[in-house]
């Protein structure tokens, strides 16, 4: 992708950092968010990427030129105050005033969020037609915020006549941002904090590496339509959680509790038909992503982690002998 005009929302984030990195040498690139990490901001501009203040509350793009030929916006107000109607407002006329002011652009992707299903099944993998709910004990107003972004969207794509697409993101991970949930789940670990997992059997997702969400942003931006297309996005693989923290665990050495009980994280499984005919398959398997992420994110394992042991692994500095693998501590409550 080259010479084109490029926005993107929450430009510090996990997933948009990355994208506005690789795409800002061969294309202008304009970074939106609050900006309150200072060295994230700087090496951003470094990298040839242009930057702009901008807060979702406020909404003010006075300045920022229209002309924009691609944008993505992944910027969240999550609602961390539990304000459901603040945060319906701030995301749902954030998102607003974003696509009216960028309302000539060739396409638009809004990054949505698999927690909008209503996952009642663990293991039924989530079709994008499937029932949408509101379920998430460990931050209620997260999908709330993205279905009241999702509406807007669909709305707006029309009424501007505006090519969209929204990708409802799975569990994405990689060396940018906090790492993802699996980064987070790992820095409990190191912690000795308990792990929380179901009672029974295991949530399971389809973790995305950052790798593969820079390469395939340009191809969701071609799947675009006035009448928004709606499509999931994750790995193909599909992976439990408690298989995933297990797997840190004997990566690392750093040993993991399971707290079993009735609440959990939530994650879905996503049915890649529609995803696979629009953008193709992604190239970075789990083990090998996790193991890259955690030899990145945590210099202290580098030597323990040799990522090149890892089947399709690339690069160097993972997998230690198996008998060297802790044991999981498992706690009921």
């Amino acid at each position: 992708m080259q010479g084109r005009k490029i926005l993107i929302t929450g430009g510090t984030g996990q997933v948009a950092r990355p994208v506005a990195e690789a795409l800002a040498p061969d294309n202008e690139v304009w970074c939106l968010g609050r900006f309150g990490d200072r060295t994230a901001r700087e090496e951003l501009e470094e990298r040839g990427a242009r930057t702009f203040t901008w807060d979702m509350d406020s909404g003010d793009l006075d300045g920022l030129p229209r002309d924009f030929t691609h944008v993505l916006h992944s910027a969240v107000y999550r609602g961390e105050s539990g304000d459901f109607d603040g945060t319906v407002r701030v995301n749902s006329v954030g998102t607003a005033r974003l696509m009216t002011h960028c309302a000539t652009a060739e396409a638009f992707l809004y990054v949505s969020s698999g927690v909008v299903y209503d996952r009642a099944d663990p293991t039924h993998r989530y079709r994008e037609s499937d029932p949408l709910g509101v379920g998430a004990p460990w931050l209620p107003t997260y999908p709330v915020a993205k279905l009241a972004a999702e509406g807007v969207v669909r709305g707006l794509a029309e009424a501007l006549a505006l090519p969209t697409v929204i990708a409802r993101l799975n569990i994405a991970y990689g060396p940018y941002g906090h790492g993802g949930v699996p980064m987070i789940m790992f820095r409990e670990m190191l912690r000795g904090q308990p792990c929380a997992v179901p009672r029974e059997g295991q949530n399971y997702c389809n973790p995305v590496h950052t790798d593969d969400i820079v390469r395939q942003v340009p191809l969701l931006w071609e799947a675009a339509r006035t009448r928004a297309r709606v499509v999931n996005w994750g790995g193909d693989e599909e992976v439990g959680m408690t298989d995933l923290l297990e797997y840190m665990s004997a990566l690392t050495g750093v040993p993991v509790t399971l707290d079993r009980g009735d609440r959990s994280r939530g994650t879905a499984m996503f049915d890649h038909t529609l995803r696979r005919d629009l953008i193709g398959d992604c190239s970075v398997g789990w083990k090998e992503g996790i193991a890259r992420t955690l030899a990145e994110l945590f210099e202290e394992y580098r030597d323990r982690i040799d990522v090149a042991d890892v089947p399709g692994a690339p690069v160097v500095p993972v997998v230690p002998d198996v008998s060297d693998m802790p044991v999981a501590t498992q706690r009921s409550v």
